[in-house]
């Protein structure tokens, strides 16, 4: 069965205090991961959250990623190919913000077989909501 992955990144400031959760289904079981950073960016706690699930699995899945943010979305799935080719950099011929993190979420998604699916953010949906409460937690506990 395909594992579904609902990430989520917060941030108290932005720059400031960073939050990321993910919730992992497989099968009928549920697993919870989140963490903190003291001076971070919203996007980098979104990258963060999604790398972080996809790093929980040391041999290649099926995975379905559902994300609320538009940044990672088109990130992965539209920018990525272009940044790589004209070597991490923009359009605009700027360093890529977050390469860091850019390169790791390469890396890391090219180990399985994962499809990308952007879901709308606090309207409702079970996965995403349980992930954003992961990440404001993390940033109310460290």
């Amino acid at each position: 069965m395909k594992i579904k992955i609902y990430t989520d990144g917060a941030c108290s400031g932005n720059p400031g205090k960073g939050g990321w959760g993910a919730l992992i289904q497989e099968n009928d079981n549920e697993k919870k991961l989140s963490g903190s950073e003291l001076n971070t960016t919203n996007n980098r706690m979104e990258l963060t959250a999604v790398i972080k699930a996809l790093e929980h699995y040391d041999e290649a899945r099926e995975i379905e990623v559902f994300t609320d943010s538009k940044y990672v979305m088109q990130g992965i799935t539209e920018w990525i190919k272009n940044w790589k080719n004209n070597h991490w950099k923009t359009s605009q011929k700027k360093d890529v913000k977050n390469k860091d993190l850019w390169v790791l979420l390469d890396t890391v998604s090219a180990k399985h077989d994962v499809k990308w699916s952007w879901v709308k953010g606090h309207a409702g949906d079970y996965g995403n909501e349980i992930a954003d409460k992961l990440a404001t937690q993390a940033i109310l506990e460290s």
